[in-house]
């Protein structure tokens, strides 16, 4: 098992092999300290001979319960494996118990561990079409469960910062602290990455008291899946203040709009939900198109008739009715993206979308809203630029001006006739400057990537 480690909360990770398999062996001095911190926590037990092989304390069993052993799998039983909730609802009723009893590591666990069941079971009552109050049911287990896990990440990132504060954290080499005094992510039970990401989610509670709760039910009052990853886009984004967020804006070159307007046609009236500063809008208009604008900063932007952007959260909005309008923009990245598109998809369901995305976007597996947004969703057409397009600067910059290093395609969703996006992807390859107006002139150091 530990030489299947992945990326993910070491403590749980640990806690979780030992249970499973009977055993944990510590293949690496990292996890041997984590184990040597789950010892000590009265979770684990280590072998009298061999000092990398650890058993399951019989405090974790009891406290495990069947949540291990009750996994939901895709048996073909319709509603009745649905029915496996309650004991579900039990393991993240003791992870709530552990929290508040101070036992966070196997709070952690056991929220982490029901939080990937509850995953699977709304995936499972997904594909089997389970009755919408099953459904619900099992969101909403995935919701509590994410809740006391994102707890148990916000109590890991106070003791880090506790820890930075009374001198005990290693800052680069030579050593800045002894040995006997250190405090290491081992000690915390996380990676650096999750420690970074579980401050940035403590800061976002500490700023605004009750928003993880709020974005996980405002998940689950849409109707939607409150996985982990929209939750960090959901509290990552309604967290950042103003000018932090203005600092994520790319303007969309003018090259662009211009190739996809000769490529493409839309219905009378677009949605440009990520609108900026209109430049994406401006063209649109341009076009003799009209364009609802809408971003989650308020830019004040207008459109032609002075009517003034909505500000609103995608994530969390719902169209006048499915497939009100198309869709043209270049949405955020990072984390929040794949989250973005899935909504767009799910909610919106819009007769043709264009996004303006990185050629990677046609890869990637371990995340289940890109999946469902290229395989379940495929986009029809995906107009690949073989010349780069002149580079987008972030909003505000004032520093030299670059050349592009980014390859970047607009994918085109149309929805068909039976329903579906369809099952494949037609690619081709553009030149923007074949779609440059007459009179237009792009300088080489411009239009040439590096």
């Amino acid at each position: 098992m530990s030489g299947q480690t992945k990326s993910g909360e070491r403590a749980a990770h640990i806690l979780r092999g030992a249970v499973e398999n009977g055993s944990f062996t510590s293949d690496s001095g990292s996890e041997r300290q984590a184990c040597v911190r789950l010892n000590a926590k009265g979770l684990l037990r280590r072998d009298k001979k061999n000092a990398d092989l650890w058993f399951p304390s019989q405090k974790l069993l009891d406290s495990a319960g069947t949540v291990l052993t009750t996994a939901i799998t895709p048996e073909k039983t319709g509603d009745r494996d649905l029915a496996k909730m309650p004991a579900l609802a039990a393991a993240i009723e003791r992870a709530r118990g552990a929290f508040d009893a101070g036992d966070v590591d196997l709070a952690q666990f056991l929220s982490s561990a029901s939080y990937e069941e509850a995953k699977a079971a709304v995936s499972f009552g997904r594909r089997v079409k389970a009755k919408r109050e099953l459904q619900e049911k099992a969101r909403r287990l995935e919701a509590d469960a994410l809740y006391i896990w994102t707890q148990c990440d916000m109590h890991f990132a106070e003791q880090w910062e506790k820890a930075i504060d009374e001198g005990r954290v290693l800052k680069g080499r030579p050593k800045s602290v002894p040995d006997e005094n250190a405090f290491t992510a081992e000690e915390v039970g996380l990676s650096r990455k999750e420690i970074h990401e579980a401050r940035k989610i403590l800061a976002a509670e500490r700023r605004q008291p009750g928003i993880v709760k709020r974005a996980l039910e405002a998940r689950l009052a849409a109707g939607l899946e409150p996985t982990r990853a929209n939750l960090r886009a959901a509290v990552g984004t309604a967290s950042a203040t103003k000018e932090e967020r203005g600092q994520n804006l790319y303007e969309t070159p003018p090259e662009a709009m211009h190739t996809l307007l000769a490529l493409e046609t839309f219905t009378a009236t677009v949605l440009e939900p990520a609108c900026g500063r209109g430049a994406i809008a401006r063209m649109l208009e341009l076009a003799d198109y009209s364009v609802i604008l809408a971003d989650l900063v308020d830019y004040e932007t207008a459109d032609q008739h002075g009517e003034l952007q909505a500000v609103q959260d995608f994530l969390t909005s719902e169209p006048p009715e499915s497939g009100s309008y198309d869709i043209v923009t270049n949405p955020p990245y990072g984390d929040i993206l794949n989250a973005f598109v899935a909504h767009a998809l799910r909610v919106y369901r819009p007769r043709k979308m264009a996004l303006l995305l990185n050629l990677n976007f046609l890869c990637g597996f371990a995340d289940d809203d890109r999946n469902f947004v290229m395989d379940d969703c495929p986009p029809a057409r995906a107009w690949v630029f073989k010349r780069r397009l002149p580079m987008m600067h972030r909003d505000g910059w004032d520093g030299n001006k670059a050349s592009s290093r980014m390859n970047t395609v607009w994918f085109v969703w149309e929805l068909q006739e039976d329903g579906t996006y369809g099952s494949q992807t037609i690619t081709k390859r553009v030149d923007w400057r074949d779609y440059l107006p007459e009179g237009v002139d792009v300088s080489d150091a411009e239009s040439e990537a590096a």
